[in-house]
């Protein structure tokens, strides 16, 4: 899996004209899932983005998380992060999970961080064309892959 967290003070997914999810403080994540992966990958990158210490203290510093802050989630599917470009101008997609798969895991995901956090998490709707509209933070983006730990 892999997940670009952005740091945000709102963000909000339309689809036909229609908002699905709207957050404010808190962060936006991009989830992009392959065929590679499994139940593990998914706890592990959840708890990493639930207790992600990129919020500023009383001094500025980053060290509180979404809890600290009463924060919230904006989870969006984007099977686009496992673009391959190596060849040709057009990406390939082949390293993106099918959604007979990817949904399964993409709903678990979704779960997963609203037990983490302890209240609903907003997201957008799989497979749907979707309009991101967000006011980052910072900016602070953070790139995380399960099949990397960095």
């Amino acid at each position: 899996m892999r997940a670009v967290i952005q740091r945000v003070v709102a963000a909000s997914c339309q689809v036909d004209e229609n908002i699905t999810g709207s957050i404010d403080n808190g962060f936006l994540v991009l989830l992009g899932i392959e065929d590679a992966d499994t139940a593990a990958d998914l706890v592990w990158l959840a708890q990493k983005i639930a207790a992600m210490r990129v919020f500023g203290d009383e001094n500025g510093l980053m060290n509180k998380a979404l809890a600290d802050i009463d924060g919230n989630i904006l989870l969006v599917s984007q099977f686009t992060l496992f673009a391959a470009t190596k060849k040709g101008n057009r990406p390939g997609f082949t390293r993106a999970a099918r959604p007979e798969k990817a949904i399964p895991l993409y709903e678990s995901m979704v779960k997963e961080l609203s037990r983490l956090l302890g209240k609903a998490v907003q997201t957008g709707i799989f497979g749907a064309d979707m309009k991101i509209s967000l006011v980052n933070d910072g900016p602070v983006t953070i790139i995380i892959d399960t099949k990397n730990k960095e």
